[in-house]
């Protein structure tokens, strides 16, 4: 009889601080599309994946011209000038696909360069929702742009125009749902 006492009263208690904790959710894409520094990181990396393919572009013309010029004078080439000329277009093309394996591959310079440049902006949010979950007793602040599947979200738990209003970006009263 005693444990059943206990358990009813551990229940009962467990049952009111689980139903004492808050949550609410913030689209971190909104926030971070309404920062200037975003749309800055934004353009600076468009321009260094411009430049980036402008490289690989004239190194791919590069490549095909010397292409065709073996194609065009391969009958009058002895075996080694073939070999010699075949050896050099190959480590053209070993160059090209390293230097696009280093530029756009995994963890290559854009990804590196995207994370240099965002990663600051993501702990200013970060930082501005973990003060507005502290104002408003929040438990728990999920981010619906993140990997988190939100298959319904009630909007009077989006808590987006607070983070906004922290970092002095826009009026709590233009609620984003």
């Amino acid at each position: 009889m005693r444990f059943f006492i206990f358990l009813l009263t551990f229940l009962t208690s467990v049952s009111f601080f689980s139903s004492a904790q808050r949550f609410g959710y913030i689209d971190s894409q909104i926030i971070l599309e309404k920062l200037p520094e975003y749309k800055e990181a934004q353009e600076q990396i468009e321009k260094l994946t411009q430049n980036w393919l402008s490289d690989i572009e004239s190194m791919q013309k590069e490549l095909d011209s010397l292409r065709s010029e073996y194609h065009a004078k391969e009958i009058l080439m002895t075996p080694e000038m073939k070999e010699e000329k075949q050896k050099f277009i190959s480590e053209k093309a070993e160059e090209l696909r390293s230097f696009q394996n280093r530029a756009f591959g995994y963890e290559g310079l854009l990804y590196l360069k995207r994370v240099e440049l965002m990663k600051p902006l993501q702990d200013k949010v970060a930082k501005a929702a973990q003060k507005v979950a502290r104002k408003k007793r929040l438990s728990f602040v999920f981010d619906k742009a993140a990997d988190l599947v939100m298959i319904y979200s009630d909007p009077r738990h989006n808590y987006t125009d607070y983070v906004l209003e922290e970092l002095n970006l826009g009026d709590p009263a233009d609620t984003v749902k």
